[in-house]
């Protein structure tokens, strides 16, 4: 176990972080800010465009079981993206590159943080004007590709995170004239490798697999204006999992199907957004062959309601409640499944502090988030945690008590981002930090890490190009 104090460690580290800063606003009133397209003189039909991001994460008082209590990690990520097109034609590719230096293998490292030389994106696809009359239109994509569909809350290509989720297959989009749009999608989600800590741990380059043993499909569809200053929206998807000859799953046959009313936010008007998802299906109760299979029967509920200032830096204030369900140990498996969802819209940042997602959570709050200037914004929230089941492991911290004795109160999460544009979109600068004041049940459960509060720090540079 490392003995070093790891925010003091991150804190030394901003100097140098804000000097490559200044010396880079300097450089911005000399030359506009290089991009790649230009700088290969490519033509207009060809898009190209990258990033390089280094992290540092720093955390002290884990909340999760079995890691490491205090630790640093350094991470980098790359990605170079292309697509050709002509016509009605497109061809398109990106590469990631996602690589970690922790100090410590205990640390929670996994194939979430590192994915080193992959081709996340590799597709061809169709683009057909106004199928269904003046203003619709249609696009069909088939291959490798990223998703963000509706809330994102169940499928989507986490940005946060070191890593992205990639999903292989058939990809359909249709829009009305009317404005009414549907996205349907059969794809085998890609299985990011090595996911063995070894490998993990040293960076090794492997191929992802895609493979009917674990597939995704289903679709989702919106009407803007159908209620009155509301979009109505509606999802449906099914994941099927099995066994492979090197890994054993939980065989899960799960439908899940979701209806999401929200108004946008827009200066001097109340904003709201109310998300409900039922998920039902089939679980085995363990990775064993012979273990049971249960029926599943769980839920998540999202309801917010903000207002934006018009004045100012136009602060948005938001009430937030969010209800996923966690298992009671009854003749139903009832802890809800985010899928392929991102946690950090929502909830907290995953990469190193990755305690609170959308599984067996009560999470109640309040967030601000305002835009001072055109290059610097930032977010504060406040949330207060709870258990759905006090008999279930809380949230993703891996701490459980199954005699419901320790209560149900996680504890208070002060969670803040800032992020500053020094050289505007080629050069950000971002902070976020999170305060996990551990309630009743994280001190108290059987396993609970004795750590005291968890601390959690990260600084971030990208640069796009």
């Amino acid at each position: 176990m490392t003995q070093s104090r790891p925010f003091v460690s991150a804190l030394c580290c901003l100097p140098a972080l804000f000097a490559v800063a200044g010396n880079a606003s300097a450089a911005e009133s000399a030359a506009k800010p290089w991009n790649l397209h230009d700088a290969v003189g490519a033509p207009s039909n060809l898009q190209l465009s990258g990033s390089v991001r280094a992290r540092l994460e720093t955390l002290s008082g884990q909340s999760r079981v079995g890691l490491e209590t205090r630790f640093n990690l350094v991470s980098l990520r790359s990605n170079l993206f292309a697509e050709y097109h002509k016509d009605w034609f497109r061809i398109g590719g990106e590469l990631w590159d996602s690589r970690a230096y922790p100090q410590e293998p205990t640390s929670g490292v996994s194939s979430n943080d590192v994915n080193a030389l992959e081709f996340v994106q590799a597709y061809v696809g169709a683009d057909f004007g106004a199928p269904f009359g003046k203003g619709s239109a249609a696009t069909a994509q088939l291959g490798r590709f990223v998703l963000n569909l509706g809330s994102r809350r169940l499928v989507a290509a986490d940005d946060y995170r070191n890593t992205t989720n990639g999903y292989s297959g058939l990809r359909v989009d249709l829009k009305s004239a009317a404005g009414a749009t549907a996205t349907l999608i059969y794809t085998e989600p890609q299985v990011r490798l090595p996911d063995a800590l070894p490998a993990v741990l040293r960076n090794d380059v492997k191929l992802d697999r895609e493979s009917s043993d674990l597939v995704l499909w289903g679709g989702i569809a919106a009407v803007p204006r159908l209620l009155p200053f509301a979009t109505l929206e509606g999802s449906w998807f099914g994941v099927r999992e099995r066994d492979r000859p090197d890994l054993a799953t939980r065989d899960r046959n799960l439908h899940t199907g979701g209806l999401r009313v929200f108004r946008d936010p827009k200066a001097g008007t109340v904003d709201f957004e109310l998300e409900g998802i039922r998920q039902t299906g089939t679980v085995r109760a363990s990775t064993a062959a012979n273990a049971a299979l249960l029926d599943v029967s769980a839920s998540f509920y999202h309801v917010e309601v903000g207002y934006q200032r018009a004045a100012g830096s136009k602060p948005h204030l938001a009430f937030e409640y969010d209800y996923a369900s966690g298992d009671d140990g009854d003749t139903k498996f009832g802890r809800f499944d985010t899928l392929f969802g991102m946690r950090r819209g929502d909830l907290a940042p995953s990469g190193m502090y990755n305690a609170i997602g959308r599984t067996n959570l009560q999470a109640l709050g309040l967030r601000i988030e305002a835009t001072p200037t055109a290059r610097l914004d930032y977010m504060a929230s406040y949330r207060a945690l709870w258990l759905a089941s006090r008999t279930d492991s809380f949230s993703t911290t891996g701490v459980r008590d199954a005699t419901g004795r320790s209560g149900d109160f996680g504890g208070h999460q002060f969670d803040g981002r800032l992020r500053y544009w020094v050289i505007p979109r080629s050069l950000r600068l971002e902070v976020d930090a999170v305060i996990l004041a551990k309630g009743r049940f994280l001190d108290r459960a059987p396993n609970a890490p004795q750590t005291g509060d968890t601390r959690f720090l990260s600084v971030n540079i990208t640069s796009q190009f």
